[in-house]
């Protein structure tokens, strides 16, 4: 008998959920950090979406969060021109650094020594953060506002997708775009798995490349217009979600898909798989994050029991951390 997928809700956020991204697997478990137009981004409990703390000190809209692998170190990126890294322990600010116009996109190389930011200004930068006061290393070329940008191929090189239709890959060295994929609409989502695999999401497409040689391995076409799309970490399948509420699941090598289900109230801007792929996040419209089960039915974080289905009340949607509390006041 088919199991209904119960979420764990998380609300606590006041605006739509833009961007969201976990930790590595550290000692303490995984962690999970969300960007919100509240300006509010906030660092919860991966398995279990328990609040643990609320980054304060920007003043506007968070569109890109991340955390590094081990989770001591936060980045925000932010509609007041600054993109700010955070001790992800203690929740101070620890650096801000000021751009020229909205800064949309933030990522860690993978020893948390530079951070890379994309935004409105179409610039791409490296941060030296041992030398913040330093001037960054710029990337021009981009004709429209960057959405995201990555490190790959072990720091060395950097993707980034933007609003003039394109993604490019970067040397670090030489700051020149080694390869650019062109598309018919601008790429709304970009995620690298494992160094390997680049997944695009541009109108009703979810695509998928070698991250290497930015040569095109798939597509799936989706009922709607997708804003994000994840790939589990072993592969075997594939979440999306976008305009019509629904979070969208496939099988990777069939791209059959298995099963759709309404998510949210609102049009889904992000959804990500836990880095032991047990779970996935998806960040909404609606003000909230849901976290569902790869699997459901089995023990694990906050799903304890497994009830017949017409146990299950259509109701069961449990609530956590309804009143966080922040960091700082």
């Amino acid at each position: 008998m088919a199991m209904r997928q119960t979420p764990l809700t998380c609300s606590g956020h006041t605006r739509p959920v833009v961007d969201l991204a976990f930790s590595g697997i550290t000692p303490y478990g995984y962690f999970m950090i969300s960007a919100c137009k509240d300006g509010k981004p906030m660092l919860r409990q991966g398995d279990t979406g328990d609040w643990i703390g609320t980054f304060l000190g920007h003043k506007g809209a968070v569109w890109g969060a991340t955390l590094n692998m081990d989770a001591t170190k936060a980045a925000t990126a932010a509609a007041d021109f600054t993109a700010k890294v955070w001790d992800a322990v203690s929740g101070d600010e620890v650096l801000t650094l000021a751009h020229k116009h909205i800064v949309k996109s933030v990522n860690f190389t993978q020893d948390s020594t530079c951070l890379l930011t994309g935004g409105n200004d179409k610039v791409l930068r490296i941060y030296d953060l041992g030398k913040p006061e330093a001037d960054p290393h710029e990337f021009p070329g981009h004709t429209s506002a960057i959405k995201k940008a990555l490190w790959c191929n072990d720091d060395k090189q950097i993707l980034s997708a933007a609003d003039d239709k394109t993604v490019r890959l970067w040397d670090r060295n030489s700051t020149d775009a080694v390869k650019t994929l062109s598309f018919d609409s601008s790429p709304s989502s970009m995620e690298l798995v494992d160094g390997e695999i680049l997944v695009i999401t541009y109108g009703k497409t979810i695509a998928f490349y070698n991250a290497l040689s930015l040569d095109l391995i798939k597509t799936v076409e989706a009922p709607t217009s997708i804003s994000s799309a994840s790939l589990h970490p072993d592969k075997d399948f594939l979440v999306a979600g976008g305009d019509d509420f629904k979070l969208y699941k496939y099988d990777y090598s069939t791209l059959e898909e298995l099963e759709s289900y309404k998510g949210h109230f609102g049009p889904v801007h992000t959804v990500r798989f836990s880095p032991d792929g047990e779970l996935y996040a998806s960040g909404s419209e609606d003000g909230t994050l849901r976290l569902w089960q790869t699997a459901v039915g089995k023990t694990y974080g906050l799903w304890k029991c497994v009830l017949p289905e017409e146990l299950v009340s259509e109701t069961t949607d449990p609530v956590y951390n309804s009143t966080p509390v922040d960091i700082k006041a």
